[in-house]
């Protein structure tokens, strides 16, 4: 393999005149042993700054730089979050679409897996109305949405809208008895006190609201609900 110590040893050896020495030279090979360590050792270390240069390739640590380089504190790490996930957050931020309902939307379905309610007091298709712009006879009913959609408009709520945002499904916790059970009690099974925000890569609410504030138009206010 490129850059490992077999890697090395065989390029040294190449470099020196066949005649000198016979196919076996045990004291030959370990004099370039020690010549090759440190160069795979080096060419290990040259091999991992050149893929924390790129986000696509970066890891560890670097990804935690990354972030903050780019959006201070607003994206740190979640509590147990693998790198593949972390680096698929921060290319989705870097390039994300904001101050549009349909970006709200899609943002906020990315970070919770459901998609949002969203009602606009001032936007028609989200209320109904009474009549039709229409020219001509209205058709019995039409416009009308007592009972089948939307909610109560009001057009002094300008540059408003409520959302609801649903929460993700929180996974159970491996190897631990509930309550209700008897698989455990005091002193006997497995058993153990646990806070959701301890699961990885769990979305909290303050992560909802966080998100959703940086999408918003600095004149507009979203009233949230989490259920």
């Amino acid at each position: 393999m490129t850059g490992d110590l077999y890697d090395f040893v065989a390029r040294i050896r190449s470099a020196i005149p066949k005649r000198w020495f016979g196919d076996q030279a045990p004291n030959l090979t370990a004099i370039i042993t020690c010549i090759a360590t440190p160069w795979t050792w080096l060419y290990g270390l040259l091999t991992y700054v050149i893929s924390q240069t790129r986000i696509g390739s970066a890891s560890d640590n670097w990804l935690d730089l990354i972030a903050l380089d780019f959006f201070g504190s607003d994206l740190a790490r979640d509590s147990g979050e693998n790198d593949t996930s972390y680096r698929s957050r921060i290319q989705r931020n870097l390039l994300r679409t904001a101050a549009s309902r349909s970006a709200v939307s899609s943002c906020m379905e990315q970070l919770t897996g459901a998609e949002p309610r969203i009602f606009e007091p001032a936007k028609c298709s989200d209320t109904g109305s009474y009549a039709t712009v229409a020219d001509g006879p209205v058709p019995p009913g039409c416009g009308l949405a007592y009972g089948a959609a939307g909610g109560w408009g009001n057009l002094n709520l300008p540059f408003q809208f409520f959302i609801t945002i649903t929460r993700p499904p929180t996974p159970g916790v491996g190897l631990l008895a509930g309550y209700g059970t008897n698989a455990a009690g005091y002193d006997a099974g497995s058993i153990a006190y646990f806070d959701l925000s301890m699961l990885p890569g769990q979305v909290t609410d303050e992560d909802i609201q966080n998100t959703l504030s940086s999408l918003l138009p600095i004149n507009t206010v979203a009233w949230l609900q989490i259920v």
